[in-house]
């Protein structure tokens, strides 16, 4: 158990530096985009670029944790991250920034997929079903609180000193992550190379599709959607506090939402430990983001503002935890790395699709219109749900210890 803790640990330092560089652009860059002259849909395609990039780069990155083990991928992709989030920097100073901000989300992609697969694997790895869902919670959380801190750099330092200065800082945490991960994460998953894992193996076993399309439902609405408007919404709206622009409040707000997202991820795989049932937990959250954007779609003030992210966070939050770990449950420790790299191909779909569709959308049917069927999306997250592990096990609400079984 102290093992575990110390391992877990130090994957929660260090995706939790590295989130750094994944948040910083998104205060910045749909306002940048104006000034350099990127169209909304060029925006969005930056956005969304390292989602797309992942959508590629999991399969690989999940077949290649099955085969090799976790420990030399997680320090390969957090310092790949670093280099993007350097290539910012380059980015603001040349005469094509569409292209190289273009080409750091896609390295961005590539790194972060190796990271995202190793660090549920490890997870799931040096836990079992009495603590995986605070274990995937934890290290989800980790994850998500590196974005809002990049959130609140891009935002804040942006309007306080310049973008560039905002990156900098960004990419040198990004390397002290890879040391971090360096010196103190060990191997976890394979005690030699397993030759049969296929580069390009998916697992596409009915646990890992009905967990991927859940995530891909919540993640175009919460990443793709809500992140990717809300610094239009209060330019819009103009709804502001202690003199912050849009860029400092969009980065905020997003990071009052993220902050929500990560304290319910631990409180969510805590409960769904505890309950020893995953899916009563999931499906109350579900309920709670359903809430949150209804909240956000008729949000007149700051105050209700407020209350629809964190209504949206807690809802994202508190699913995250018990999703990763039901997949765990269900899955087969050797093909644990392939199953996490499936599931984020649909989540990063998802998320990728968002902006790309947001931000021509909001300018033709508006804001609410837009939120308004976001709520619907985590309602429907939740019926593909039910009917799976229905289907699987005869209950809605099996045991923990009956899915692994199964």
């Amino acid at each position: 158990m102290t093992r575990a803790r110390t391992v877990v640990f130090a994957l929660v330092v260090s995706t939790f530096f590295v989130g750094f560089g994944g948040g910083v652009v998104f205060p910045i860059l749909p306002n940048l985009g104006t000034i350099i002259g990127i169209s909304p849909f060029l925006v969005g395609l930056v956005l969304s670029a390292n989602r797309f990039t992942r959508i590629v780069a999991n399969a690989p990155a999940g077949a290649l944790v099955d085969r090799i083990g976790t420990r030399t991928p997680l320090v390969v992709g957090l310092f790949v991250e670093a280099l993007a989030t350097l290539a910012y920097v380059v980015a603001i100073g040349s005469s094509l920034p569409e292209a190289w901000f273009l080409a750091a989300r896609i390295v961005w992609g590539v790194g972060s997929a190796l990271v995202f697969a190793t660090a549920y694997t490890i997870a799931a790895d040096v836990s079992d079903g009495d603590s995986r869902g605070t274990s995937m919670g934890v290290v989800r959380g980790g994850i998500t609180l590196g974005f809002p801190a990049g959130l609140v750099l891009g935002g804040v330092v942006s309007d306080l000193y310049d973008v560039t200065t905002a990156f900098v800082v960004a990419a040198a945490l990004a390397l002290l992550a890879s040391a971090i991960a360096y010196a103190f994460v060990p191997e976890t998953h394979v005690e030699e190379r397993r030759e049969a894992v296929r580069p390009w193996e998916v697992d596409a076993s009915v646990p890992t599709l009905t967990v991927g399309f859940v995530n891909f439902g919540l993640y175009f609405a919460y990443l793709g959607a809500l992140f990717s408007t809300l610094v239009l919404f209060l330019e819009a709206t103009d709804i502001a506090v202690w003199g912050y622009g849009p860029q400092g409040m969009s980065g905020l707000l997003m990071a009052v939402t993220v902050l929500s997202a990560s304290g319910f991820m631990i409180g969510g795989g805590r409960v769904s430990d505890t309950a020893e049932s995953r899916t009563p937990v999931l499906l109350v959250f579900l309920g709670v983001s359903f809430a949150g954007f209804l909240a956000l779609a008729l949000a007149d003030s700051l105050a209700t503002l407020v209350v629809a992210c964190v209504l949206i966070g807690a809802g994202q939050g508190g699913t995250s935890g018990p999703l990763i770990a039901l997949l765990a449950d269900m899955t087969p420790g050797d093909r644990m790395g392939r199953a996490v790299g499936t599931n984020n191909i649909l989540g990063d779909l998802g998320g990728g699709l968002g902006p790309m569709v947001s931000l021509p959308l909001v300018e033709r049917v508006g804001f609410a219109p837009l939120y308004a069927a976001c709520a619907v999306v985590p309602v429907l997250a939740g019926l593909v749900l039910v009917g799976s592990v229905y289907a699987q096990t005869g209950r809605i609400d099996p045991r923990t210890t009956d899915v692994a079984d199964d």
